[in-house]
C-alpha cells in the first residue's frame, strides 16, 4: 500500500515544475530587459558622439567660411590696386579712394607684420645714447665752468658755516637756542671784520703817504748818483722814462688800470657780502640741510650714513677751530714782538695780517714773516733783520709744537697727506683750494678707513 505523503507528493509534483519554469522565464525576461538597457544606454552615447561631431564640423565650416571671406578680401583689394595702377577707377567709388589711400598708408593684412622694436643692445640705439650721454656730460662740465665762481662762493660759504657751527653748539649748550646762538655768532664775525678793516686801514693809508711824502727825496738821491748818471749815458734811460711819462696813450692807460682796479675791489666786495649771507643761510639751516641730505639715503644705511657725515662735519669744525687757534697764537706772538722791537704803531695791523695769512697752508706763515720784515727794514736794517730771524724761529715752532698739538685731535691725518692734499688744492683752486684741502682730505681718509679698508678686511 502507498502512504498517504507519497500520495500528495506526487500530485504536486507538476505545480512545482510550472512554478519553475516561470522563474526561469521571468529571469530570462529580466536578463533581456538589462540587455535592452544597456543598448538603450550605447545608443544614447552614439548619439552624443555623433552630436560632438556635428559641432566640430560646424565650427570647422565656420573657420573655413572665414578664410574664404578674408580671401576674398584680399583678392578684392589687389584688384581695385590693380585697377589703381592701370588708370582704371570706376566713378561711383566716391570716397573710396581717399579710403584705399589711407589703408595703403597703413597696411594690415597682405604687406607682411612690423618687425620687432629695436632692442636696447642693437649697435644703433647704443651708439646714439652713447653719443647723447657724452654730449650732455661736456654740456655740464662747460656749465660748472662758467659757475666756477658761483661754486666756489659756496663752498667757501658752507665751509666757513661748518667751521663756525661748533661755536653755536657752544652757545646753545649755554642756554640760548639756535637762532639767536647763529645771530651772536654772525655779530662776532662781522665785528671782527669791521675791526680788522679799523685796524690795517689806518697802516696802509699812512704807508702810502709816507711813500708820496718821500718820494722827491728819492729823486734826488736817484739825480746825485754818478753810477746812474753813468747809465743814463750809456743807455738814456731817464729820457725814456720822460718820454713814457710824456706820452698821452698814458693817461688811458692809467684811467683803465684805475677802472680795473675799481673792477677788483667791487667784485671783491660784493663776494664778500655773498660770503657772509650765504654763510649766515647755511648756518641757520645746517640742521635741516643735514636732515634733508641723510633722508636721500636708503633706510637700510641711513643711520651709518648719518653717523660718518656727522663725524666729517665734526672734523671740519674742528679743523677751522683749530687754525683759528694756531692763527691766534701766530698773532698775538707777533703783537708782542713788535711792541718790544719798536714797531707799536703798526704791531696791530701787523698781528692782524700775520693772523690771516696763518689760514693759508703751508706758504700762509712765510707771506706773514716777509711782509712784518718789509715793514721792518722801512723803520731801519736791523729791526728787519730782527723780524725775519723772529718769524724764522716762531715758524719751526709753530710747524713743530704748536700746530701738531692742536690739530691732532681735530683732523689726524699723516704729514705727508697734508703737504700734498696742500698742493693739490693750491694748484686746483689757489688760495681757497689750500684753504680747503686738508680738511677735505680728513674727511676722505675717514670715509677710506670706515667704509674701504673695513669691507676689504671683511671680505
Amino acid at each position: 500500500m502507498t502512504p498517504a505523503g507519497d500520495d500528495n507528493s506526487t500530485k504536486t509534483t507538476p505545480e512545482v515544475r510550472e512554478i519553475e519554469e516561470a522563474a526561469r522565464d521571468a529571469k530570462a525576461a529580466a536578463a533581456e530587459a538589462e540587455a535592452a538597457a544597456d543598448d538603450a544606454e550605447e545608443s544614447a552615447e552614439h548619439a552624443d558622439e555623433s552630436a560632438e561631431h556635428a559641432e566640430t564640423s560646424a565650427a570647422e565650416a565656420g573657420k573655413a567660411a572665414e578664410l574664404a571671406d578674408r580671401s576674398a578680401a584680399v583678392a578684392d583689394r589687389s584688384a581695385e590696386v590693380a585697377q589703381r595702377a592701370d588708370g582704371v577707377v570706376r566713378p561711383d567709388d566716391g570716397n573710396l579712394v581717399g579710403e584705399m589711400l589711407i589703408e595703403e598708408r597703413h597696411p594690415d593684412v597682405g604687406m607682411g607684420r612690423p618687425g620687432p622694436p629695436l632692442q636696447r643692445s642693437n649697435p644703433f640705439v647704443f651708439g646714439f645714447f652713447a653719443a647723447l650721454g657724452v654730449l650732455v656730460a661736456w654740456g655740464l662740465w662747460n656749465a660748472l665752468g662758467q659757475a666756477k665762481s658761483v661754486i666756489i662762493l659756496l663752498v667757501v660759504s658752507m665751509f666757513i658755516a661748518v667751521g663756525l657751527n661748533p661755536l653755536v653748539e657752544w652757545f646753545m649748550r649755554r642756554g640760548l637756542k639756535r637762532g639767536l646762538a647763529v645771530a651772536v655768532v654772525f655779530l662776532l664775525m662781522i665785528l671782527a671784520v669791521a675791526g680788522v678793516g679799523f685796524a690795517i686801514v689806518p697802516v696802509v693809508t699812512e704807508q702810502i703817504n709816507n711813500l708820496i711824502r718821500n718820494a722827491p727825496d728819492w729823486l734826488d738821491l736817484l739825480t746825485k748818483s754818478r753810477t746812474l748818471e753813468e747809465l743814463n749815458n750809456r743807455y738814456d734811460f731817464i729820457t725814456k722814462a720822460k718820454d713814457y711819462i710824456q706820452d698821452p696813450a698814458l693817461a688811458q692807460r692809467a684811467f683803465g688800470g684805475v677802472l680795473g682796479v675799481g673792477k677788483v675791489v667791487a667784485n671783491a666786495l660784493f663776494s664778500a657780502f655773498t660770503i657772509l649771507i650765504l654763510t649766515l643761510y647755511f648756518l641757520a639751516s645746517l640742521p635741516s640741510v643735514k636732515r634733508a641730505a641723510y633722508s636721500l639715503v636708503p633706510s637700510s644705511r641711513r643711520q651709518r650714513v648719518a653717523i660718518l657725515g656727522d663725524e666729517v662735519l665734526g672734523r671740519v669744525g674742528g679743523y677751522v677751530s683749530g687754525q683759528f687757534l694756531v692763527a691766534a697764537c701766530a698773532g698775538f706772538f707777533m703783537f708782542v714782538f713788535l711792541e718790544i722791537v719798536g714797531l707799536n704803531a703798526y704791531a696791530l695791523a701787523l698781528a692782524i695780517v700775520v693772523m690771516f695769512t696763518a689760514f693759508i697752508p703751508m706758504v700762509g706763515g712765510l707771506i706773514g714773516v716777509v711782509l712784518v720784515a718789509a715793514i721792518g727794514f722801512t723803520d731801519s736794517l736791523w729791526t728787519g733783520i730782527a723780524c725775519l730771524a723772529y718769524g724764522i724761529i716762531y715758524q719751526q715752532i709753530e710747524n713743530y709744537v704748536i700746530a701738531p698739538r692742536i690739530m691732532r685731535r681735530a683732523v689726524d691725518i699723516p704729514g705727508a697727506v697734508t703737504v700734498i692734499a696742500a698742493l693739490l688744492g693750491g694748484a686746483l683752486l689757489g688760495v681757497v683750494g689750500a684753504l680747503l684741502a686738508i680738511p677735505t682730505a680728513a674727511a676722505l681718509l675717514l670715509i677710506i678707513r670706515e667704509v674701504w679698508i673695513r669691507k676689504a678686511d671683511a671680505s
